[in-house]
């Protein structure tokens, strides 16, 4: 939870510092437009103190949402956020940048995530948080690293099944989607054999199957097995137990995909 932590300390500070502005200001206009210009630029540089390059970018965002609000139509009620979640956030909009175009069907996959983790209304505040950070440039190798360095691999495997899952939802995967979601792994210290694994889930080409399990398909029937076995384990649902039920249903759908090209290369082969 230690995003969780620097988003609590980034709205309180920005908080602060928009009353502090308002205090030493002489009217009441002066006093908005001081705190609107600065609330998030201050954000962003609270947000950077405390949490590194992630929390620059929820500080930004915060602070641009203290901005727009108006009195009694923003409340914030400090939902529930955790590492996987902010992390999701902030590679989905750069896999959605990717193709120089946000897709309603993107934003759409994203806020059905949140609906069903955390209900309509915290998934509103995550997609309104979503649509400030998808305007601001970033360093995505500084974000990646921020989360490999906090994330098992595990959860980090089923960011990149996520960001597939964003990229095919508009019925299928753009080169420059999979080519972004390819340096993202890469940034996050994803195998490559595990990389291309997730990606045969999403992308159909000839043996997907057989990518899907890491082997060749040249390989015998007992490296057949054997690899079923290790990939049965890498990926199973149970690892992700910890990030909540809906990331362990995904895992679960990724889960019968590893069983599905096990059974499609058995029947192919005449195995029982």
């Amino acid at each position: 939870m230690r995003f969780l932590f620097y988003v609590i300390i980034i709205i309180i500070m920005v908080y602060w510092i928009r009353r502090l502005f308002g205090q030493n200001n002489s009217s009441e206009s002066d006093q908005t437009s001081s705190a609107n210009r600065y609330a998030k630029w201050i954000g962003g540089g609270v947000g950077w103190a405390f949490g590194g390059p992630i929390g620059a970018l929820l500080g930004f965002a915060f602070g641009k949402m203290f901005d727009d609000m108006k009195q009694g139509t923003y409340e914030h009620k400090g939902t529930n956020r955790a590492d996987f979640n902010v992390s999701l956030l902030i590679l989905s909009a750069a896999v959605m940048r990717s193709d120089r175009q946000v897709k309603r069907s993107e934003l759409d996959f994203v806020r059905g995530f949140f609906v069903r983790n955390f209900g309509q209304q915290a998934a509103e505040q995550y997609i309104l948080m979503l649509r400030e950070i998808l305007k601001q440039d970033f360093d995505l190798r500084e974000v990646c690293g921020q989360i490999r360095h906090y994330m098992d691999y595990s959860a980090r495997l089923q960011l990149i099944h996520y960001l597939y899952g964003i990229a095919n939802s508009d019925g299928g995967v753009q080169q420059s989607e999979s080519e972004q979601i390819s340096r993202i792994s890469d940034f996050l210290g994803i195998s490559q054999p595990d990389y291309l694994s997730i990606k045969a889930m999403f992308v159909q080409e000839t043996h997907s199957a057989f990518r899907i399990l890491e082997i060749a398909p040249e390989a015998t029937d007992e490296e057949l097995k054997k690899a079923y076995r290790e990939m049965a384990v890498k990926f199973h649902p149970d690892k992700v137990n910890h990030l909540g039920e809906e990331v362990r249903k995904a895992a679960e759908e990724k889960f019968r995909k590893i069983n599905d090209a096990y059974e499609q290369i058995k029947r192919e082969r005449g195995i029982k």
